[in-house]
């Protein structure tokens, strides 16, 4: 071999290995950026107190100038002309209560102020407004005569009803009101306290979390009632998410779970209830979904989370993975390195999404029909755009990452496909952990095991009432109530928010 030639040889050997150089160079880059933009979206997300301050000023001060703004408008408000568009007329609800303030000319006079003549009605003008008064406490006192008899000398008197906590003085209204305060508009049990005390009614908050623990104990049976009836469902789905619990004796948090598994086939037409359940658990191992659902068969929707994989290996359950996921990991490399690639594979998904909102509410066999008719082609053909950018990519990059997490769970992801009554991703249990997720930020850790298996009860309850149009204040008051009454458990059905209706008188007056 001449030099000349060795020499090329050298050169070539040479640039290959720069550009072996260069490419793992380009995939470490594009991989650290990635992992930055994930940091700082968790560092100065909304979750970042500097930031929560910024935005809170900055609504203050939206606030300031939109009330600047009413009252420039209410200054500068002429009478309208013909020409003026008339404002629109709002009603206001028809179920809440008036109270009529009349006003009469000159303090009532009836002699007319020009010539002193007697004035008759004519008409009258009206104008309705929104009023609000604080919540307004109040003290049920029970009376019960003792009646005697001069005959026989007996005494009758008509037996106590029954109390919400034994030798306390809250009665089922408020127990209510606590729960849902704290685990449905998530003011955390010292803010209760502190409001209750401005209003002159000092109540400790180790008292208010006894009213809770008593609110959830008489709640069990319902609770057990919804997840007997979750599990005989078809479909579920599942979602977990992480909730700081404190260290008794360390003054520390360790990081529990809260497991939600919901049951709703309303978008598939189903007339069945709608119902959701949580489990507190300290840890995520896989033996708690495991648990829960070993009786379980069906359908089951969740991510890609390895503790379900046993259940899945029975045969018994059978895994519908969740689009969305697939395509949040999408969206995070096209938010950092948009690309054709990314912005294709995201517009393609979207095309799959506005076929499920054409058939939201159709039968499973519609469903499935449209499906294999018009999502089905699209899916083939994505299939094999993500083949080929598997090929081109650096496995070792985020977007091959991504790619990869879809295709090894491709049969999941498209079981939904033949299936009717499945979605196309884990939304549903997405939703319910929202309340969960707001609430986190108020109360900041469950106290102890005791105190999250209490939450995951008394949420169970709640976003239940939410899903069937449930005011979950008035249904825990008067249900609690009926249970503490000695409500046969024959009749639990009758009590399941699905099935119940608003009592004609309050609980706490009833007694």
């Amino acid at each position: 071999m001449s030099e000349q030639a060795s020499s090329t040889i050298d050169k070539d050997a040479r640039i290959a290995e720069l550009e072996a150089a260069l490419a793992a160079r380009d995939t470490l880059i594009e991989t650290l950026r990635f992992q930055l933009s994930q940091l700082k979206r968790m560092t100065f997300g909304q979750s970042s107190e500097k930031l929560a301050r910024q935005v809170e000023q900055l609504e203050l001060a939206l606030e300031e100038l939109e009330g600047e703004a009413a009252v420039a408008d209410v200054a500068t408000t002429t009478v309208p002309t013909g020409n003026d568009r008339p404002a629109p007329i709002r009603q206001l609800p028809d179920h809440l209560p008036r109270i009529d303030r009349r006003i009469e000319p000159e303090a009532g006079s009836c002699t007319c102020p020009e010539c002193g003549g007697a004035l008759h009605p004519l008409a009258e003008d009206s104008d309705e407004m929104l009023d609000v008064a604080p919540v307004q406490w109040r003290v049920i006192r029970t009376v019960r005569p003792k009646y005697s008899c001069r005959s026989c000398e007996k005494v009758v008197q008509a037996p106590a009803p029954v109390k919400a906590v034994a030798r306390g003085k809250a009665s089922f209204a408020t127990l209510a009101h606590v729960v849902a305060s704290k685990f449905d508009h998530h003011l955390p049990l010292y803010r209760q306290a502190e409001m209750m005390s401005a209003q002159g009614i000092d109540i400790d908050r180790s008292t208010l979390a006894g009213w809770a623990g008593q609110a959830a104990a008489l709640l069990d049976p319902i609770v057990a009632r919804i997840r007997e009836e979750g599990l005989k469902a078809s479909k579920v789905h599942a979602d977990d998410t992480p909730v700081p619990m404190l260290v008794p004796g360390k003054g520390k948090t360790a990081q529990a779970r809260l497991w939600t598994y919901v049951v709703d086939d309303r978008p598939s037409g189903a007339a069945g209830p709608a119902l959701v359940w949580y489990r507190f658990t300290p840890d995520r191992s896989g033996v708690h979904p495991q648990t829960e659902l070993r009786h379980f068969t069906g359908l089951l929707q969740a991510d890609g989370y390895a503790g379900f994989d046993k259940l899945y290996a029975t045969g018994r359950i059978r895994e519908v993975a969740c689009w969305a996921h697939f395509r949040r990991k999408i969206f995070e490399n096209h938010q950092t390195s948009p690309t054709p690639l990314t912005a294709d594979l995201l517009e393609r998904i979207a095309r799959l999404y506005r076929v499920e909102e054409e058939i939201r509410g159709r039968l499973p066999d519609v469903r499935r029909r449209h499906r294999h008719e018009r999502s089905k082609p699209e899916i083939e053909e994505l299939r094999v755009v993500i083949d080929d950018a598997l090929r081109r990519l650096s496995p070792k990059s985020s977007m091959a990452k991504a790619l990869a997490y879809g295709r090894k769970r491709w049969v999941a992801l498209t079981r939904f496909l033949d299936e009717g009554v499945a979605e196309i991703d884990n939304n549903i249990a997405e939703r319910a952990m929202r309340s969960v997720a707001i609430g986190r930020k108020n109360w900041l850790f469950a106290g102890s095991k005791a105190g999250g298996e209490r939450a995951a009860a008394i949420y169970s309850v709640i976003e239940t009432c939410k899903l069937n149009g449930i005011e979950p204040q008035a249904y825990i008051a008067d249900v609690i109530g009926k249970i503490a009454g000695g409500w046969p458990a024959s009749r639990w059905d009758d009590l399941m928010p699905w099935n119940w209706t608003a009592a004609a008188t309050p609980v706490s007056l009833a007694a």
